[in-house]
């Protein structure tokens, strides 16, 4: 049973926020209502762009690690490979 995740979304002034949760949907509220991280704080509405699940906190934060440590361009392409296999119907999960 999948039950961490890692996610980046993009923030109002189209900076990336990478992080990981073990509740996606309420994560994401609270970036929204501006309890979040304090880097998205000031920086909402957030958008979630790219997720991925697993099935330990250490497996989503040794993810989240390996993510903040790419540049921006090959964030922007794993964003996009996202919302194109989205788009397909097909799942990372």
């Amino acid at each position: 049973m999948n039950s961490c995740y890692t996610y980046i979304v993009r923030c109002r002034d189209g900076s990336f926020y990478t992080g990981w949760t073990k509740d996606l949907e309420a994560r994401l509220e609270t970036h929204n209502q501006g309890r979040g991280a304090k880097y998205t704080r000031s920086r909402g509405p957030v958008r979630l762009v790219y997720y991925k699940a697993f099935e330990t906190k250490p497996e989503a934060m040794s993810y989240e690690y390996a993510l903040k440590k790419l540049s921006r361009k090959e964030k922007e392409l794993l964003v996009s490979s996202f919302a194109d296999y989205q788009l397909q119907g097909r799942s990372f999960s």
